[in-house]
């Protein structure tokens, strides 16, 4: 039975570049892990084996720690722009571009005052500790003439310990869920937003101010909406960034409800006033949903593990 080739790209996932930016005695850091796939007139080393439009692997590894040196890393998406638009402009059989980047932030470590007796603590400004937080995302494509950029983050825990309700909802008989008018609504918010920017004929974002306000915008959002449900607090969290920010026309959430049930204590005679929970990690709800700028049509995947 006849065969043709579908679609196909490759390059080297995972490049674990560190950057150390020295200003003086002040350190900064960049610390990334950068996956690059490669698409275009690549049939012949599919069905003949030919490598002659095929660039090494082992080349694309290495251009990231080279522009790592040359260009820096200004932020997580310009530093990825930078590398797909290399590789589309310098190799004419690749024709797309996609680099995938996972940032890891790091916070310096605040030291003793002057009068510490080991090495000048006052001017210690290269000590770090890795945050905790998240993890910063993003997927840069180009075509040679399209840019889409989306970013996000991944694995940002949160929590209000009261100022949610779950109840009214529909019953039948394999029901057991008791409604709830105080509970705790804990997630692990896992989140990709895009860009409207897609042209180099258009004023870049600012990356890093950008993906700060966002976060801002999502917790203060989670922070600040009585919940009567998780749907109800996304949509909230999607709408304060759309409507804040006009760089952003489309934010993609994929939210685990984290369930806090509260202990039976009163085999023990004690009373359990919404004090004592136990956190329950599996199974777990999950609740995902896309917000967009009116008149605008959905890009990001639906299932984010695409992404």
């Amino acid at each position: 039975m006849p065969t043709i080739l579908g679609q196909n790209q490759y390059g080297k996932a995972e490049n674990r570049v560190v950057k150390i930016t020295r200003d003086g005695a002040t350190h900064h850091i960049k610390d990334l892990n950068v996956s690059v796939a490669l698409s275009g007139d690549l049939e012949e080393v599919h069905l003949s084996g030919s490598n002659a439009n095929c660039l090494p692997t082992d080349t694309t590894k290495n251009t990231v720690y080279a522009f790592a040196k040359e260009h820096g890393i200004e932020s997580a998406e310009q530093f990825g722009i930078h590398l797909a638009r290399h590789f589309v402009n310098s190799q004419e059989p690749i024709k797309r571009a996609r680099i995938r980047i996972e940032e890891y932030a790091w916070e310096r470590i605040e030291t003793a005052d002057g009068n510490s007796r080991f090495i000048g603590a006052e001017e210690v400004k290269h000590s770090f500790v890795r945050k905790g937080q998240e993890t910063r995302l993003t997927e840069i494509t180009y075509d040679g003439e399209n840019w889409q950029v989306i970013s996000g983050l991944k694995d940002l825990v949160v929590m209000n310990s009261t100022n949610s309700e779950f109840w009214g909802y529909i019953k039948d008989k394999y029901t057991t869920l008791n409604e709830a008018y105080d509970r705790i609504l804990a997630t692990q918010v896992a989140s990709r937003w895009r860009f409207n920017w897609t042209s180099d004929e258009q004023r870049m974002p600012n990356w890093e101010r950008s993906y700060a306000q966002v976060k801002k915008h999502m917790l203060q959002a989670f922070a600040e909406t009585y919940s009567l449900s998780l749907q109800q607090t996304l949509y909230q969290m999607g709408s304060r960034i759309i409507n804040n920010r006009s760089e952003v026309d489309e934010i993609r959430f994929s939210l685990p409800n984290k369930h806090h049930f509260l202990v039976d204590l009163e085999p023990f005679g004690l009373k359990n006033d919404n004090e004592v929970y136990y956190a329950a990690d599996r199974p777990y709800g999950l609740i995902e949903a896309t917000v967009l700028r009116d008149g605008v049509e959905a890009q990001i995947p639906m299932d984010l593990t695409n992404l």
